[in-house]
């Protein structure tokens, strides 16, 4: 429960919503503990219909009565928005940042600012159901780690890792991985309308396949090349298909469209200060 607590969100953007959605659908804080703040009123409006949630342009004002302020904003607006935060985030406070490429030493730097929690998040925190990569500064306590464990709860599930550098693999595998699962169930669903289904059965068998095989895994838990030994017969469908994505480099591709990706996201990092505005 959020007790006493207020959490400003900077940036009420997709996942701002989410996770405030998150929060009052599943984890029991009242609306009234949320604040978005943001220079859009027409925005922020609709939040405060839809969730009841508090709202407030001044993103500098809504912080000093924060005690976990999230950064939500683009990457290309967090220089300025840094800029208007520095020194007026209350000592206790926790901030947050979902911001991808913002370290934590740059953040805590241009904030002014100690405990900060640096998070990658994915879109199916949308639905309850993402996973968080996060890492924190050395200054951020027990309770301040508690409290982000709480708030990325209320979205899915979440991993703490001790190295920064592992959210940029994260970005790579769970943050982008999303996007290789609905090419791969846009791929399945084309094969199926060439083979000659009417496109929204084609799309409610490749669904409910991808769910059920995550269903079963979840059930019993083993190596994936087990589970896809136990559904291939020897000469049969399943071989005839494998044999053939193998063929075709099926693991090669995605795993240098992993690599890419995690490349990418190293070179944002590297090459996004929060002095300048990001080129992009």
């Amino acid at each position: 429960m959020a007790g006493n607590r207020t959490i400003v969100f900077v940036g009420p953007g997709v996942m701002a919503e989410a996770i405030a959605a998150g929060l009052v659908e599943r984890a029991g804080w009242p609306p009234e503990a949320i604040v978005m703040s943001g220079p859009r009123p027409e925005r922020l409006r609709d939040l405060a219909a839809r969730l009841g949630v508090r709202t407030q342009e001044d993103s500098r004002q809504a912080a000093a009565e924060a005690n976990v302020v999230v950064l939500s904003v683009k990457p290309q607006t967090l220089p300025e928005v840094v800029e208007g935060l520095a020194g007026g985030i209350p000592p206790g406070a926790l901030v947050l940042s979902i911001v991808a490429g913002a370290r934590l030493a740059d953040l805590s730097r241009r904030l002014q600012h100690a405990a900060i929690v640096r998070v990658m998040p994915n879109t199916p925190a949308q639905v309850g159901q993402g996973i968080s990569v996060w890492a924190a500064t050395a200054q951020a306590d027990d309770s301040q780690r508690q409290q982000a464990r709480e708030i990325l709860q209320a979205c899915g599930s979440e991993v703490f890792v001790e190295d920064e550098d592992y959210l940029d693999m994260a970005t790579a595998l769970s943050g982008t991985g999303p996007a290789y699962v609905f090419l791969f169930m846009e791929a399945l669903v084309d094969a199926g309308v060439h083979l000659g289904f009417p496109r929204r059965i084609a799309e409610e068998l490749v669904v409910q396949t991808v769910k059920g095989s995550v269903a079963y895994y979840e059930r019993s838990p083993r190596h994936f090349a087990r589970l896809r030994n136990l559904v291939t017969s020897p000469g049969g469908t399943s071989a005839a298909a494998l044999y053939y994505l193998e063929k075709a480099g099926f693991r090669t591709a995605l795993s240098r469209a992993v690599w890419a990706a995690y490349e990418r996201s190293v070179q944002l990092g590297r090459g996004r200060k929060l002095g300048s505005v990001d080129s992009e």
